[in-house]
C-alpha cells in the first residue's frame, strides 16, 4: 500500500518525435542519501527540481510522490531505444540506499519484495515491455551508476519484472553480436551515439555481469550481450 506524499516537482507528459507520450518504461534508481525521510523531503522540495513517482524505504514502506499520469523529474538527460525525453515515457521508482558515496549496501529483502509488488502493479496498468525495465545507469551511462551492482535484477526477472540472461538463454547465431557488440548494445536500447563506449559497456556489465564492470569487451561480456540481444529480440516480438 502506498502513502501519498505529494511532490510539486512534476508536470504534464510531453510528445516526442511527433508521437503522443506513452508510458512504456520503468526506471529503477537509488536515492544516494539517508535517512529515507531526508530523501523523501528532497524529492518533494521545489528547490531540488527532482522527483520520482514512488519512493521505497528499506523496510518496504512506500510513498507515492507523483501520480503515474504525470511527468516526474527523475531521469534527467538520458536515452533509451532512441527516445530522449525519458521522463515523458516512464515511471520512476527510487529505492532508499546510501549509494556508492555514503556506504553502498545490499537492498533488504523487504524492500525488494515491496518493489516487486509495486512493479507488478505498474506493469499491469501500463504497456511496459520487459526490455524497458531499466536502471538509471542504463539510460545515462556517462552520468549515473544506480541502482548499482548489488541490485538483484535476477530476482526481479524471476518474478516477471525485466529480463535476465542465464546459462539456459539460447543464442542462435553469436557471430554478428560478437563481431559488432556496440551495434548489439544499441539494438538492446543503449545510446552508443552520444555516450562513451566504455561507459555503455560498464553500465551493461554493472547490471548483467556485476562481478566486473571495467568497461572492457571481454569474452564473457560479449556472451552476455549476445544473450541479452536474443532476449530483447524475443521480448520486442511479443510486446
Amino acid at each position: 500500500m502506498n502513502t501519498d506524499y505529494q511532490s510539486p516537482n512534476c508536470g504534464a507528459r510531453k510528445p516526442e518525435q511527433g508521437h503522443a507520450p506513452e508510458i512504456d518504461t520503468l526506471v529503477i534508481h537509488y536515492t544516494g542519501m539517508m535517512p529515507t525521510t531526508r530523501a523523501r523531503d528532497w524529492l518533494c522540495d521545489p528547490a531540488s527540481q527532482v522527483s520520482a513517482h514512488y519512493l521505497l524505504d528499506e523496510d518496504g514502506t512506500s510513498w507515492r510522490l507523483v501520480a503515474e499520469g504525470d511527468r516526474a523529474w527523475h531521469a534527467g538527460v538520458g536515452c533509451w531505444r532512441g527516445w530522449r525525453d525519458i521522463n515523458s515515457r516512464s515511471i520512476g521508482i527510487e529505492l532508499s540506499n546510501p549509494g556508492h558515496d555514503y556506504g553502498y549496501r545490499d537492498f533488504p529483502d523487504a524492500q525488494i519484495a515491496a518493489l516487486i509488488a509495486l512493479a507488478g502493479d505498474i506493469l499491469a496498468r501500463h504497456p511496459i515491455p520487459a526490455h524497458n525495465v531499466v536502471a538509471h545507469s542504463d539510460i545515462a551511462p556517462d552520468r549515473k551508476i544506480d541502482p548499482g551492482e548489488l541490485f538483484p535484477w535476477a530476482r526481479l526477472a524471476a518474478a516477471g519484472v525485466g529480463l535476465w540472461p542465464d546459462a539456459n538463454t539460447a543464442v542462435e547465431d553469436k557471430a554478428p553480436v560478437h563481431d559488432a557488440p556496440l551495434v548489439a548494445l544499441s539494438e538492446i536500447g543503449y545510446d552508443t551515439d552520444r555516450q562513451t563506449a566504455k561507459a555503455v559497456i560498464s553500465a551493461f556489465q554493472r547490471r548483467f555481469r556485476p562481478s566486473c564492470f571495467d568497461g572492457a569487451l571481454d569474452d564473457e561480456t560479449k556472451e552476455r550481450i549476445a544473450q541479452m540481444h536474443s532476449l530483447v529480440a524475443a521480448s520486442s516480438g511479443s510486446a
